[in-house]
């Protein structure tokens, strides 16, 4: 899971880029990096599920 976490947070990382570099309209990326941050919530949460 913890790769998935890194993986994701990278992935997130990469879309703030593209929109911040104006290589993509943050509008067409929006939809994208709210999915992206609601799957790197869900692998958060059930991280700290499984350590406890």
């Amino acid at each position: 899971m913890g790769i998935v976490e890194e993986e994701c947070d990278e992935s997130v990382y990469w879309l703030e880029l593209l929109a911040d570099s104006g290589l993509m309209k943050a509008d067409r990326l929006s939809d994208l990096a709210r999915e992206a941050n609601e799957i790197l919530a869900m692998t958060v949460a059930s991280i700290k599920s499984a350590r406890r």
